[in-house]
């Protein structure tokens, strides 16, 4: 069977599609840490190609960050709050600088994103069995840290181009009156924030923004996580800075932090934080909000501030890691690309693809064949959840979890990380490997 589709391209490549195609040609025989891309006309050599680097290893962790984190270990001080006088903590420099890198006036470090959202929803004073609104298409930590405060995940359908769909979460905030939205930029997808905001201020929804895929990225020239009221990022192994495990909470609103910082574990420790309202904001919170002790510590800070300083930097070259992939990509005629608008300012730590008219089998094939040779390939469509991937009919603990809408558009996703261990020259070989498994495929 042959699936064949006019590529839609995203409208932001550099290059068009023919003098882009032999660009891309020209530039591919380079060597990678794989084997170098052979000529289009020389199919055995394709045949053979295979690629030997890791899709998870991360860059390592810079020496200016490994000298912090033994300077932390040699004091003894892990704990955030355990200070000599005068002492700002690490874990407290890392919320002023990340505040000021933000925008935004408040920021609270936490151990994990999972556990930032879940952080948010508490000071929102979210009821138990309420009702929170979040996309279908995201990662399970996401209506896992909705579950976790509380609450009930009402899931909106996604659209084709993997953002929320805004017609649907329309309809549902009026037939669900929910007063807050979760609203994840899964894989750095960021939907029209201006909308979506107008949507929202229209009934009263409060938005708190996942950005574990987005710190770094903008919608039109705004932080992502500025829109809402409140933004949690991820500091994870593989998001876009490395402390293993960690989180980020940011807001302008100061109730909402006093409380959070409360939540988090605070005690009445809290003047020990460099990116908090004043003492008297807190008032009575100490008294009626629970200590959910979810910390971060000194070592993890330590290691995240000089990688903050490295992030724009990052972001770049990323974005030329995105750009190469996709250019090869929009070459293949049974590959669809997704769409990326102007006012979209995306940090491309990963790519989605579509194999449209592919059967389950023939993409269950790709990813099994493109694996076989050392590229690897996540299947969102998948009717088994597999490693980090799964969908929201996966997420039984719903009651009402079916999504066809967006169970159509991940049917043929399939999805990529691309590490910055990655060289441009490495990039060209996956897109390689990619174009001969998928066109075997499609015969």
């Amino acid at each position: 069977m042959e699936a064949k589709v006019r590529v839609r391209s995203s409208g932001n490549s550099e290059f068009n599609r023919d003098g882009g195609r032999q660009a891309f040609r020209r530039a591919s025989h380079a060597g990678s840490t794989g084997n170098a891309e052979p000529p289009d006309n020389d199919h055995r050599e394709t045949a053979s190609l295979t690629f030997s680097g890791s899709f998870t290893q991360q860059e390592a962790i810079p020496d200016e960050a490994i000298d912090a984190a033994v300077e932390v270990m040699r004091s003894g001080r892990l704990h955030r709050y355990n200070v000599v006088a005068n002492e700002l903590s690490e874990t407290a420099l890392l919320e002023k600088e990340f505040a000021a890198m933000a925008g935004r006036r408040f920021c609270l470090a936490v151990c994990t994103g999972g556990y930032a959202i879940t952080c948010a929803l508490r000071a929102l004073d979210l009821l138990p069995g309420e009702t929170v609104l979040t996309n279908a298409f995201t990662l399970a930590p996401v209506p896992g840290a909705i579950v976790a405060a509380g609450g009930l995940p009402a899931l909106v359908e996604s659209d084709e181009d993997l953002r929320i769909d805004l017609d649907d979460l329309q309809g549902k905030m009026e037939r669900a009156s929910a007063r807050i939205l979760v609203l994840s930029h899964m894989r750095g997808h960021i939907c029209d924030m201006d909308r979506l905001m107008e949507l929202c201020d229209r009934s009263g929804v409060t938005v708190v923004e996942d950005c574990a895929h987005t710190m770094g990225a903008a919608w039109s020239d705004t932080w992502s996580g500025n829109h809402g009221s409140v933004a949690c990022y991820s500091t994870q192994t593989y998001k876009h800075v490395n402390s293993g495990e960690g989180g980020l909470l940011t807001t302008d609103d100061a109730d909402l932090m006093a409380k959070a910082i409360v939540l988090s574990g605070s005690y009445m420790l809290f003047g020990r934080h460099a990116a908090a309202p004043a003492a008297a904001e807190f008032g009575a919170i100490p008294y009626g909000y629970p200590n959910c002790s979810g910390r971060m510590d000194n070592l993890r800070a330590a290691i995240l501030r000089p990688q903050l300083r490295r992030l724009e930097r990052n972001c770049a070259e990323w974005l030329l890691r995105y750009r190469t992939v996709e250019q090869g990509l929009e070459l293949i005629d049974a590959v669809q690309t997704i769409p990326r608008s102007q006012r979209e300012a995306f940090v491309g730590s990963s790519i989605q693809f579509r194999l449209p008219g592919f059967s389950s089998a023939m993409v269950s094939r790709v990813v099994r064949d493109a694996s076989a040779r050392g590229v690897e390939l996540k299947w969102f469509g998948s009717e088994q959840a597999e490693g980090y991937t799964s969908r929201s009919d996966h997420w039984r603990y719903i009651p009402e979890r079916d999504c066809p809408k967006t169970k159509d558009a991940l049917s043929c996703l399939l999805d990529m990380r691309l590490p910055l261990t990655f060289s441009i020259a490495d990039c060209r070989t996956i897109v390689a490997i990619v174009r001969d498994v998928v066109n075997r495929t499609a015969g």
